[in-house]
């Protein structure tokens, strides 16, 4: 699998704006399953199922990446072509690509969630008594802050780079020790703040 792959073609990009081909899409990027798996995690019949598989794997975003037989049934397993998907430029003016990124986060936020509620309990218990979010063992927060376009830039490529460093540090194998950690990042330029800021009389 890529880390990223991108998206070159006006029917990918048709694709992805689709919400249940969206979720499909990320839950065979965390790990490969079978169109029946699929059909029982969504409660749904193989064929609708089957349907939405053939759509993704035609347009080069899953592939079959392994096959099982069962019962005399062979059973083909979907991945995603890679961990994440990136419009090429050329698709810029192309008016389905906003819908496809909205689409996209919609379902990470999805994503997340799920990865929340299973989350362990003592991932969420701090009892460090510190009143520092950067000394806690998780992290949620929520920003709004004001920033040119040339400044978030630069700060996106500080991030990436700090993340770069954090995987860096456990590669090829982890340690024996290291834990596994969830990540969702989500920026973008909004027009209208929903946090009320109140300036305090000095």
């Amino acid at each position: 699998m890529k880390d990223i792959k991108l998206l070159t073609t006006h029917e990918q990009l048709k694709a992805l704006s689709d919400p249940f081909k969206c979720e499909l899409l990320l839950r065979l990027m965390e790990r490969a399953q079978t169109g029946q798996q699929l059909s029982e995690v969504f409660e749904l019949s193989r064929a609708r199922i089957h349907y939405h598989l053939k759509e993704l794997e035609k347009n080069d975003l899953i592939s079959i990446v392994r096959t099982e037989e069962k019962n005399g049934i062979v059973q083909k397993f979907y991945q995603a072509t890679a961990g994440g998907f990136v419009p090429d430029r050329s698709l810029l003016p192309y008016s389905t690509m906003t819908e496809t990124v909205r689409q996209m986060m919609i379902s990470m936020l999805d994503q997340s969630r799920r990865r929340i509620l299973a989350a362990p309990e003592d991932s969420l218990q701090e009892d460090s008594g510190s009143k520092d979010p950067s000394e806690w063992k998780y992290r949620s927060s929520a920003y709004e802050i004001h920033a040119t376009e040339q400044d978030f830039m630069a700060w996106q490529k500080k991030f990436s780079a700090l993340m770069e460093e954090l995987a860096v540090i456990q590669r090829p194998s982890p340690s024996p020790d290291a834990k596994l950690y969830y990540f969702h990042m989500l920026g973008l330029e909004i027009e209208e703040g929903f946090f009320e800021r109140i300036e305090e009389e000095s």
